[in-house]
């Protein structure tokens, strides 16, 4: 499913789901494939992937029919273009506070091939492309997603203007993060953790954007399905690295129980 397909989708109120992809295996692409995911989250903030790495998971992924979305390292416009040139189908901005951020993503990502002053022009409102411009860089705009991830008191504050930025095609929320700008670290369900994650996805899907969501260890799943129902239409469950930690750790913990063999310790979190 690509990002035509994604937006069909979720225009029709369905909703689409992914999952944090760590391996740049070539095997991963071909099996994925099978497990029923619309996109794939491929994140360069976090995890330590190289541009040719991530362009050659890129171009996998949607020979696979799966749409790859990339997180970049910060919100930076030409970190952006780069992934979209190396085959991103949509871009996520980490950390977004400010109109200003999501300005230049909307630049980079939904104005491109234009760079400097006219560039700047058009995003201040200055000046407004050519006609024939105009429906040549919205054709290329509805191919690719641009989301930011709000992840803090800050952006909560500022979420109605940053909603109002066109172009955005959406939100998500990084749980985690948020929680500790909340000041409950990982309590993901408080009720101030709750009445504000439900205040973002509301106030998101009331504009008709995309509310999406990192469901990353923070608890069973029913705990996904309740936020679904809130309201987030996009979600990126847990991640590879995850499901074969659980997968191993359970069989070899039934093998070693066969034989009164000491339990293995826990692994380590990730959060992201």
């Amino acid at each position: 499913m690509m990002v035509p397909e994604i937006r069909a989708k979720l225009c029709a109120g369905g909703r689409i789901y992914g999952t944090l992809v760590v391996s740049p295996s070539p095997h991963w692409p071909v099996h994925l494939a099978g497990a029923g995911l619309d996109f794939v989250f491929i994140d360069t903030e976090h995890i330590a992937l190289d541009r040719g790495t991530v362009s050659w998971m890129c171009r996998a992924y949607a020979a696979a029919g799966i749409a790859p979305i990339v997180r970049v390292p910060s919100p930076d416009p030409f970190a952006a273009s780069g992934m979209l040139d190396g085959g991103a189908a949509g871009i996520i901005a980490p950390y977004i506070e400010t109109v200003e951020q999501v300005q230049l993503m909307r630049g980079a990502v939904k104005l491109a091939p234009l760079k400097g002053e006219r560039l700047a022009r058009i995003l201040s409102g200055a000046e407004r492309p050519e006609p024939e411009l105009a429906e040549y860089l919205g054709a290329r705009a509805r191919e690719r997603l641009l989301l930011v991830n709000i992840e803090s008191l800050p952006a909560i504050e500022n979420l109605d203007a940053i909603l109002a930025v066109p172009d955005l095609d959406g939100i998500v929320v990084g749980p985690h993060d948020l929680s500790c700008s909340l000041g409950a670290p990982e309590d993901y369900t408080s009720p101030a953790f709750s009445a504000v994650l439900r205040e973002i996805l509301e106030k998101t899907r009331r504009r008709g954007l995309i509310a999406g969501i990192h469901f990353m260890s923070c608890g069973p799943t029913e705990l996904a399905v309740e936020w679904l129902r809130w309201g987030a239409n996009l979600l990126i469950q847990h991640a590879d690295v995850v499901y074969a930690v659980r997968g191993l750790a359970a069989e070899l913990g039934a093998i070693r129980a066969a034989f009164g063999d000491k339990p293995a310790g826990e692994a380590g979190r990730i959060n992201v």
